[in-house]
């Protein structure tokens, strides 16, 4: 038995889960769809299966965001405002999730899951082609700040679906083509990623073990995944994901609520 009580057979499995959410999250985002799903029905209590899915999310984020970043996807330099405003979000977040109790949690999660996976579904990305950073003004960093905030607000009270829903509305915001966009998107997801996990240790909400594990399994798919996207795009992986999001996440739905 391990900890927690998992056996060696679910621990395979939560491995194997958060390899394949690696590489999806590093291709079209959305992996802690599958991770916290996972994570919740191995038995976890709502606040340490997002605590540990913040520590395994760190490892695919980074590790798919440097991939961007040497593939001259991304700049750091122009999205400052950005980073700063998503780390105070994604703080806030998690500091708000901390204290709602885990009665509502076990409610409130597949909830959100079940929406994210829906809004996925219907979202129209536009298909932009411009590779061009717009021109930096007040107008755009206003723009930054509130998105940074917003979705680091989510990410740090929940998760699932943050780089989904940055690279949706990068590509919105910034008319950016979806590779651009997927940049931005891995590294805000690290970014909201890392600092919540940070608040996530000092509140003591962490599977060391299953996290460190699950992590090493997710920097392997995000690897893998970063390079596919850079070479065929998102939208081959999207109706299968989007099927076993609903699958997992209806069960835990009918779990939590009948």
């Amino acid at each position: 038995m391990l900890e927690l009580g998992l056996e060696p057979s679910v621990f395979i499995i939560l491995c194997s889960v958060a390899l394949l959410a690696g590489f999806i999250d590093a291709i079209a985002g959305g992996g802690g769809l599958l991770t916290v799903p996972a994570l919740l029905s191995a038995g976890l209590p709502p606040h340490l299966a997002l605590g540990t899915n913040k520590l395994a999310a760190s490892f695919g984020s980074c590790a798919a965001a440097i991939t961007f970043y040497k593939k001259r996807l991304f700049d750091p330099r122009f999205w400052l405002q950005s980073f700063l405003f998503t780390a105070i979000g994604a703080v806030s977040g998690t500091f708000f999730v901390s204290i709602i109790s885990t009665a509502w949690l076990d409610k409130l999660l597949p909830v959100i899951i079940l929406f994210t996976a829906v809004y996925s579904i219907f979202s129209k990305s536009q298909n932009h082609t411009n590779e061009e950073l717009p021109e930096e003004n007040d107008k755009l960093r206003l723009r930054q700040r509130l998105q940074g905030y917003i979705i680091g607000f989510y990410d740090g009270a929940a998760g699932p679906g943050t780089g989904a829903f940055w690279t949706v509305s990068t590509m919105a915001l910034y008319r950016l083509n979806i590779l651009m966009a997927s940049g931005v998107a891995k590294a805000m997801n690290f970014t909201s990623n890392f600092t919540s996990l940070l608040t996530f240790i000092y509140l003591g909400h962490i599977n060391w073990y299953l996290g460190l594990s699950m992590g090493l399994s997710i920097m392997c798919g995000a690897i893998i995944g970063a390079h596919t996207a850079i070479h065929f795009g998102a939208k081959f992986i999207r109706p299968l994901f989007i099927t076993v999001v609903i699958i997992i996440a209806a069960k835990l739905a009918y779990q939590a609520w009948f």
